[in-house]
């Protein structure tokens, strides 16, 4: 039994691109940032109630909203932070995420990623 899928809206495809670089590329990004002001003594961000979550929550979202317009105006400076297949109609969220980590730089900027979450981790656990 074929199943044909109904055709995706631009709007719909533009919100699933916003969300996927929102948090597949800002999102972590942003929570490094974070930890670092954390380390560094920047009682304004990290010490305010919900400070943290509101700076990590509106930076990855302004990224992901100037980064596609960025990406389309300087393609050189900012392939790093811009995915087209997010962008793609033709495929599905799963197969969007699936091609994204397929990307030998993504999976080198995902364990760079991670090895740099968890260090930044211990050290603002260890500092005090």
């Amino acid at each position: 039994m074929n199943a044909i899928a109904a055709p995706k809206s631009s709007a719909q495809n533009r919100l699933e691109g916003f969300a996927l670089t929102a948090i597949l590329q800002g999102l972590p990004t942003f929570a490094a940032a974070l930890l670092v002001l954390k380390i560094l003594g920047a009682h304004e961000i990290v010490d305010e109630r919900y400070g943290a979550a509101i700076f990590v929550v509106l930076a990855s979202l302004f990224s992901a909203a100037i980064s596609p317009l960025l990406a389309a105006k300087f393609p050189k400076r900012f392939a790093h932070a811009y995915a087209p297949m997010f962008f793609d109609a033709s495929l599905s969220l799963s197969e969007k995420i699936a091609q994204w980590r397929a990307q030998p730089s993504v999976s080198r900027q995902l364990v760079t990623t991670m090895i740099m979450m968890s260090l930044l981790a211990v050290a603002v656990v260890s500092v005090r």
